[in-house]
């Protein structure tokens, strides 16, 4: 499994991609938005894990701009991995095409859960905290 993980901090990248190795699944990395758009341009992802709060533009514009698209990268699942809350997180993800929500610090159970279920074809979205 091939995986963008578009996150402005380090360490949080890091982590999940310490989570990912366990898994046996590849992770690319994006610094900014702007970057990861221009790595799913060129590569294939099976799935986008992306923060709603970076540089430039955020993520919630990032998902409008991939969910957009005219062709199959369109409907990579996305994750939105976060540290917001409110009462409106959710809906304000599920509605810019996020697949599910999940809260910061990440647990690796959490991860394998969200990542798991929408693979089975479950792209309800939900927020796991």
């Amino acid at each position: 499994m091939n995986v963008l993980f578009i996150e402005d901090d380090r360490m949080n990248r890091r982590v999940v991609r310490d989570m990912l190795d366990v898994a046996g699944a590849a992770m690319a990395e994006a610094e900014t938005a702007e970057i990861g758009l221009e790595m799913i341009d060129r590569d294939d992802y099976h799935m986008i894990l992306i923060d709603l709060r970076m540089p430039g533009m955020d993520g919630i514009t990032a998902i409008r701009h991939i969910r957009a698209r005219g062709d199959a990268k369109a409907e990579v699942p996305i994750i939105v991995v976060t540290a917001d809350s409110g009462v409106d997180l959710r809906e304000r993800c599920l509605s810019a095409g996020a697949d599910d929500v999940i809260v910061k610090p990440v647990a690796m159970d959490q991860l394998f859960e969200s990542m798991g279920r929408i693979l089975a074809g479950d792209r309800g979205g939900a927020i796991i905290s």
